[in-house]
């Protein structure tokens, strides 16, 4: 809310918000600090043409008409005294100084979005220390208290690529960390959902990105995400995060399930950096998992040229040549950095073997080494000779190894009804089912009428069970009369 998800944000500039500041904000007020602080970002000629371009525009305060006697002319005259928000005025103050800052940051000032940013902070902790920390009182500025967190971590993450001073860096992010892990405690202790999600979301973000799978999937574990009360993006967030830290500890059914349910929750008509990564991280785990994604996924609105390189790598899983595989994620290698996903591709080099030994024992039903190696792009016979036994033991082909004779005897095609394969799939499936139903009942937060109940009890028109109305004694005579006449 207040401009998060409409264009309020992205249409302004810093002379419009110090130029808000100065009117809406009272001089000898609670936010005196903040109104100063804003009005400090640009010269008061800036402010002032801000006035004169909404004067011209038309959308300043003017009389209701020209000419006219005295009388009307003193009507008309606006007051000299200036009125300034009393109720909103915190709130108000918190937003001006987040759209300060994302000014900053978008414009890739961030040593000035980092320090707006602190005193930004600074005023809303002291806001919240006078209305008590109640969310009766003080309830409008949690929801800004998570986006400034929010953009707290986006800038110290744009300082980081900015600077090469990791040590300061290293000892920011610990403090950091220690002060988002109290933010968490109180915001659960109080219920906050918006904090305590973002908080949340926040320190796997940076776990994920310092590369401590351990400890993000610690974190996890041992807290609870408010899943009913958070706001939608924030659950996308904490689904990504949580897919992705599965994946990394090979933990790919319970990725898969996420990542899915990310992607149908994301919004179509924005989000598409999101939606991406989302799609490229779900299309790796499926490959992982020895499943090859539709093609279609390739192909869709706003993603052919992205996920150009991951449809190049299925290509070449599906084959089932390792040669090929290498050398595409090869020339895909800085990329695939960049997106995060190079280490999960690199252990693709085992399902790449596995689809080309289903090739080959489908297509042949005995087989040497030495074509098994120059058919899978390995070394030697030796090397294809362990790759097979190891396959076999996994169960992958059912075959037998004549090290004397040098090949490989595959056995005819058994039912796979008789394998665990059917029973795995109907696992998968009623697990969707019973995901799909949960959120269906989470959904269904109000029961229908309740609202009714409340009125009642509230205007003192409740009325006990033994108490009815003259309407509802008639209505129970008809409804005997008519069950006579049906004995009858």
């Amino acid at each position: 809310w207040l401009g998060a998800s409409s264009g309020t944000a992205g249409n302004a500039t810093m002379a419009s918000v110090a130029a808000c500041a100065e009117k809406t904000l009272d001089p000898s007020g609670v936010c005196v600090t903040g109104r100063e602080i804003l009005m400090g970002l640009c010269s008061e000629e800036d402010r002032l043409a801000v006035a004169v371009t909404k004067v011209d525009d038309g959308t300043a305060d003017k009389p209701e008409g020209e000419g006219g006697d005295a009388m009307m002319e003193e009507d008309a005259a606006p007051s000299t005294t200036p009125e300034y928000l009393s109720l909103t005025c915190r709130e108000v103050e918190s937003w001006l100084m987040t759209l300060a800052v994302r000014i900053y940051w978008r414009a890739g000032k961030y040593q000035q979005a980092y320090d707006l940013i602190i005193k930004g902070l600074q005023l809303l902790d002291a806001h919240l220390v006078d209305s008590g920390n109640t969310t009766s009182t003080a309830g409008g500025l949690y929801p800004l208290l998570a986006r400034m967190l929010r953009y707290r971590s986006l800038i110290m993450e744009s300082l980081l690529t900015s600077s090469s001073d990791d040590d300061t860096y290293a000892k920011l992010c610990s403090d950091t960390r220690i002060e988002l892990a109290s933010r968490h405690t109180h915001a659960v202790l109080r219920r906050d959902a918006d904090v305590s999600a973002t908080i949340l979301n926040l320190h796997l973000r940076e776990l994920l990105l310092s590369d401590r799978v351990e400890q993000a999937q610690k974190l996890i574990s041992n807290s609870t995400f408010p899943t009913d009360a958070a706001s939608n993006n924030q659950l996308l967030r904490y689904l990504y995060y949580s897919g992705r830290v599965q994946a990394l500890r090979l933990e790919y059914t319970q990725s898969y399930s996420n990542l899915s349910q990310c992607l149908r929750k994301c919004p179509t008509n924005t989000g598409l950096g999101f939606r991406i990564a989302v799609q490229r991280l779900l299309v790796v785990v499926q490959l992982l998992m020895g499943e090859i994604p539709d093609r279609s996924v390739f192909f869709g609105e706003g993603m052919r040229g992205e996920l150009r390189p991951y449809l190049e790598i299925a290509q070449a899983v599906r084959r089932g040549d390792l040669a090929v595989f290498h050398e595409t994620v090869g020339g895909h290698a800085e990329r695939l950095r960049m997106d995060g996903t190079y280490t999960l591709i690199s252990r693709l080099a085992h399902s790449v073997v596995k689809a080309g030994l289903r090739r080959l024992k489908t297509s042949y039903s005995r087989i040497s080494l030495e074509d098994v190696a120059s058919r899978l792009g390995l070394p030697s016979a030796t090397s294809a000779e362990f790759v097979v036994a190891k396959a076999v033991r996994d169960g992958v082909i059912d075959a037998t190894i004549d090290h004397e004779g040098g090949y490989v005897q595959s056995h005819d095609l058994v039912d796979v009804y008789a394998t665990v394969e059917p029973s795995e799939a109907f696992h998968r499936r009623i697990a969707y089912c019973l995901t799909t139903h949960n959120d269906a009942v989470r959904a269904m937060r109000y029961t229908p009428d309740a609202y009714k109940k409340q009125l009642e009890a509230s205007r003192g028109l409740r009325r006990s069970r033994e108490e009815k109305t003259d309407e509802e004694k008639a209505q129970e005579i008809e409804d005997e009369l008519d069950d006579e006449d049906y004995e009858y």
